[in-house]
């Protein structure tokens, strides 16, 4: 099927041979993980939407494609308005717009192992109340239509050493046990990727710019597990690493073991546990404890290897996105430079390491008006010039075996407007406060959210995404629980040990883009005569913030030594790593101001 139209028209004939009066199709595998592997990308199939988040309805006579605000123009871009409804999240849910535009009676077809039990009661409900039904199904009705669908991923797992892990297998496995004896549960079950690669010490190559890999897992109540896995999947270091307390299971094995755990109390997570899970476990006669994934903690909190780890590969990758910030600030104002250009040498500088395993995330390479894009990727269709006197926004990072890194600059090329430096100079200032910020134990990111917009609120702006998200240990570049933001999460205690991003920005449409990202780990400080104990952030990223677009006079006094004190640490951490001209630049542009 050449078109999007085509496959569309296509999916509409196959939902009628089913009898089904629509399908929903999320951007999500059998792991509610947030990027997938290529067998899982039926929504971009579909649609032609290339963004990590969003979710469609087909109907008879009518489609819709739901994304929130970071994807506002993307999906405007990428998707065809003649056919598909543009539906904003969390303004609109999937299940009111079902609710109302489903017809009486109508069947809504859903895949039990790419949805929530959560999101199936609240569809559900909202059908009932039209007198619709939603129906699951036994096979994904977009896989019948797609003729060359890439099979999952043939690679093989990986160990992780311990000393980068920090802690054993065994003993990540024992202290879920010891979770599971104190709620007298036999098990949980794992079914999130990153959770399965950190208990058992794992990596994989599965999924793009995440290191993990296609498997589910029960750990028992006496510390052994079960993990399922396609068996050309596992070399001999890999089974000897496990050992014999891990016992092996063909992945397609998962779902038989569910059905004979009868009468056996399982711990299973409504958020990260698909749908499927939980109906396999109540047929089989499981008593369920709906819990959140005993792992989720545990690995959010970095250990000190872990912490050492990442601060690792923060000198590196600093030293890498520095070298590419001298080459900008060279080759930029010749022109002829495009956003591919960019990405392209940037990746280059990150490999020249030769510890570098993965980018993170596709780079966000947004020149001018693509900057204003929150998550643009640049593809051979828009890609453009990086023209003199306009902003350049590049969101990279990469993925190292000691750590994973994130980190976006804003670049003035050429001579920026007031209004730019203004603008940049607002986000900046949030930037700082949320550095800055102390705070007493039990703080949620929820509380923290306003710190990074209160510049841009003093003059009637925003920027339509969080603040903050959590990074994962050679792991997800999107970690929860933790996060800053006032919607979509936020509400998880911050804790020393976890690591997190501090990211405002603005974005003018049609015009430019601003964002300022550094990653920051939660840890203790003193404060005298305090009367709480009290955290802080402490910044792990370092590279030079383009003083050029800084409106210096309206910094004030705290804010300037923020800023000075950082470029000093730049110059300490990044200047030894860099000689000739880019040492001298680096010198020049973290000057104090």
């Amino acid at each position: 099927m050449s078109t999007y139209e085509d496959r569309l028209a296509a999916l509409r004939e196959e939902l009628a041979r089913r009898r089904l009066d629509g399908f929903v199709v999320p951007l999500t595998d059998e792991h509610m993980s947030e990027y997938v592997g290529a067998y899982a990308q039926r929504l971009a199939w579909l649609t032609g939407f290339q963004g990590s988040a969003g979710s469609a309805v087909v109907l008879p006579e009518e489609a819709a494609i739901f994304t929130d605000g970071r994807y506002t123009l993307q999906v405007r871009e990428q998707v065809d308005g003649r056919h598909w409804s543009y539906q904003p999240v969390p303004q609109t849910s999937i299940a009111e717009w079902l609710g109302d535009h489903a017809g009486n009676g109508a069947r809504i077809g859903y895949d039990p192992w790419l949805h929530t039990k959560g999101w199936v009661t609240q569809a559900r409900t909202a059908l009932a109340e039209k007198g619709a039904e939603l129906v699951a199904v036994e096979a994904n009705p977009i896989d019948a239509i797609w003729a060359d669908r890439p099979a999952p991923s043939a690679a093989r797992l990986v160990v992780h050493p311990d000393a980068l892990a920090g802690r054993s297998s065994a003993e990540k496995r024992q202290e879920v046990a010891d979770w599971l004896t104190q709620r007298r549960a036999d098990a949980a079950v794992l079914s999130a990727l990153d959770s399965i690669a950190w208990t058992f010490n794992v990596r994989g190559q599965d999924v793009d710019r995440t290191p993990v890999a296609l498997a589910y897992a029960l750990v028992q109540a006496d510390g052994t597990a079960d993990l399922f896995v396609a068996p050309e999947k596992l070399g001999e270091d890999v089974a000897q690493h496990l050992g014999n307390a891990v016992r092996l299971h063909p992945r397609d094995a998962f779902a038989d073991h569910l059905a004979a755990l009868k009468g056996k109390r399982i711990v299973a997570d409504p958020e990260r546990a698909v749908a499927a899970i939980f109906e396999a476990l109540a047929q089989a006669g499981a008593e369920v404890i709906e819990a959140r994934d005993p792992v989720v903690l545990p690995k959010a909190i970095k250990n000190a290897a872990e912490i050492a780890g990442h601060q690792a590969a923060q000198a590196r990758d600093g030293a890498a996105l520095s070298r590419f910030l001298h080459w900008l600030s060279v080759e930029g104002p010749k022109g002829g430079l495009t956003e591919m250009d960019a990405a392209n040498r940037l990746r280059a500088f990150r490999e020249e390491t030769g510890c570098l395993r993965d980018l993170s995330f596709d780079t966000i390479s947004g020149a001018g008006p693509n900057g204003a894009v929150v998550h643009y990727r640049v593809s051979e269709e828009t890609n453009r010039p990086i023209e003199r006197d306009s902003l350049f926004l590049i969101d990279s990072g990469g993925q190292y075996q000691d750590g994973t890194t994130d980190v976006t600059r804003t670049i003035a090329i050429g001579t920026p407007t007031p209004e730019m430096r203004d603008r940049f100079t607002r986000v900046l200032r949030g930037h700082i406060a949320l550095a800055r910020a102390r705070f007493p134990t039990g703080t949620r990111g929820s509380q923290l959210d306003v710190l990074a917009r209160q510049y841009l609120w003093d003059v009637g702006l925003d920027y339509a995404h969080g603040t903050g998200h959590g990074v994962g240990s050679y792991l997800a570049v999107h970690e929860g629980p933790q996060r800053i933001a006032t919607f979509g999460g936020g509400d998880e205690p911050l804790r020393a040990g976890m690591l997190l991003s501090n990211e405002p920005g603005y974005y003018k449409s049609g015009e430019y883009g601003i964002r300022v990202e550094n990653l920051v780990l939660v840890v203790p400080v003193t404060i005298e005569g305090a009367e709480r104990e009290m955290l802080g952030f402490e910044t792990q990223t370092f590279a030079p913030i383009d003083r050029a677009l800084i409106e210096a006079d309206t910094l004030s006094p705290a804010e300037r030594d923020w800023l000075n004190a950082y470029h000093a640490e730049v110059r300490t951490r990044i200047g030894p790593q860099l000689d000739g001209e880019p040492r001298v630049w680096l010198e020049a542009v973290t000057a104090p101001l």
